[in-house]
């Protein structure tokens, strides 16, 4: 079975991510919620839309040495190729973002790969080929991307991609470890809270 993965916030883990760096600014006072979202309404509220916008961009290009890969994901890689399934990373991001330093956010993503070894081709039991990850400039071109793959799976933890025609027909697997779409009843497809849940069917 080829299985699809999406990249932010489905492998890459940004919890606390962005409250450090916009701390490390000085964009932020130390009491404000730890989350993302805190700190975008924070920033939001006291005029800061467009750092927010900047942040997203120096947390993607420069500081992805912040982030983790979500917990059960490394196993998840090493049992699917251990079945014969095949893996495609296939993510949408610009390439460099909308304000601030032109960082390259492919570029950064990639290294985020092969710096913990999920990318590559030195450990073919645990890695996913090179050439098998796609970092695609729209959610359009993601969708496209899928489709072409021919995937049977896709994992994802934004219930709007999973919904876009592209995906249906397939097994569609929404990642939500922070429970935001529990109890929910019009998801795309199901639910899991950690990857040790994933199974392709």
């Amino acid at each position: 079975m080829r299985i699809g993965i999406d990249f932010d916030n489905t492998i890459a883990n940004y919890d606390g991510v962005f409250h450090a760096a916009a701390l490390d600014a000085g964009l932020i006072p130390e009491g404000i919620a730890t989350s993302k979202d805190a700190v975008r309404d924070h920033l939001n509220a006291n005029g800061g839309k467009d750092e927010f916008t900047k942040l997203q961009g120096h947390v993607y290009g420069a500081r992805m040495d912040l982030a983790s890969v979500h917990e059960g994901f490394a196993d998840f890689v090493k049992r699917a190729l251990a079945d014969g399934h095949e893996l495609f990373i296939v993510s949408h991001k610009t390439r460099h973002p909308m304000l601030g330093p032109k960082h390259d956010m492919h570029a950064a993503a990639r290294g985020f790969l092969e710096a913990n070894s999920l990318v590559g081709s030195s450990d073919p039991a645990a890695m996913i080929p090179t050439d098998q990850t796609f970092f695609e400039e729209t959610k359009e071109q993601k969708g496209d991307r899928a489709k072409s793959l021919g995937v049977a799976m896709f994992i994802d933890d934004l219930p709007a991609i999973l919904a876009m025609p592209q995906y249906e027909g397939i097994d569609r697997v929404l990642f939500d470890p922070a429970g935001t779409h529990e109890g929910k009843t019009d998801l795309p497809g199901r639910r899991v809270a950690h990857w040790n849940d994933i199974h392709p069917l």
